[in-house]
């Protein structure tokens, strides 16, 4: 039995667009559950995410990349959840890319609180020179801010992981665990479901179509052991259908495989996983839409 308190608390990842934020998650608790791309706005909900060590429980919160370029309901949907999660937390991540201090990262940081503990996440460390020039770089970035700490990691090779949790420790209140010790995330396997078939639409449809879309459980009921699960994609034209579908069905096929796999070993137990693709004219306009799926 040991006599050091137990810390508990809330951290949100927050960073420009596909700056590494769902990446530093799912190494963080060390399973995939936050979707990842090289795309860009592909986290469209607060993913928690989960990680219990012997002293403290850390419970992560994955926001989408704040952005200002993209007007319509979705993207102020998404701009929100940002703020949310931001003035509930009791410490904040705030990623970037080492390198690269651009306008985006200084409209995030213009929102970052000043009463809440602020860490510096310089990620993608590979792309320094040398430690001068890294240092440097970070010079410049916490001469606008100041931070309560400061940690260099690559997010995609899970380095210096173990350093920044050191970091966080301190700033979560001492408190019981709020999950059991064995739970990784708060999402359900519905909304794993579906986050998997989107980050293949991601992955194997171009530039803009996959912002276009979204994906719609209509079905996931246990048999026995087995999983069945129906997912509609919904498109918002027409003449997107093909596109997603691909030439004898060999694109869809082939994104259905795929995410089965990914469930199946997720889930730990066997899929039956059908996709098809169906049209919603105006999908990412429509706020009451987006409410019903948890994007308001």
């Amino acid at each position: 039995m040991t006599d050091t308190p137990f810390h508990c608390g809330f951290v949100a990842i927050v960073g420009r667009p596909n700056v590494g934020k769902s990446t530093l998650m799912n190494h963080l608790i060390g399973q995939k559950i936050s979707i990842t791309s090289k795309k860009s706005q592909t986290t469209r909900h607060r993913v928690t995410g989960i990680h219990t060590e012997d002293t403290a429980q850390f419970v992560f919160v994955d926001t989408p990349g704040f952005q200002t370029y993209h007007k319509g309901a979705l993207n102020e949907a998404l701009n929100k959840s940002v703020k949310d999660s931001l003035g509930s937390v009791d410490c904040v991540l705030f990623l970037l890319e080492a390198m690269r201090f651009t306008a985006a990262d200084r409209e995030v940081m213009a929102l970052l609180p000043k009463k809440t503990p602020v860490i510096l996440v310089v990620n993608k460390l590979d792309k320094a020179k040398d430690k001068l020039t890294l240092q440097a770089f970070i010079n410049e970035v916490t001469a606008e801010f100041e931070f309560a700490g400061v940690e260099v990691v690559s997010a995609k090779h899970g380095q210096r992981l173990a350093e920044l949790l050191d970091q966080v420790r301190p700033h979560l209140p001492e408190s019981m665990p709020l999950y059991p010790e064995d739970m990784i995330t708060d999402k359900n396997e519905r909304f794993l479901a579906a986050e998997i078939v989107r980050e293949k639409l991601f992955r194997y449809l171009g530039e803009e179509l996959p912002y276009e879309m979204n994906v719609e459980v209509e079905m996931f009921e246990m048999d026995g052991a087995l999983r069945r699960i129906h997912i509609a994609v919904l498109v918002d034209k027409e003449h997107q259908k093909p596109i997603v579908i691909g030439r004898a069905g060999e694109k869809l096929k082939k994104i259905s495989t795929e995410a089965r796999l990914d469930m199946e070993k997720l889930f730990d137990g066997k899929v039956f996983l059908q996709v098809w693709v169906k049209v919603k004219s105006g999908w990412a306009d429509d706020v009451r839409f987006l409410r019903e799926f948890g994007l308001d």
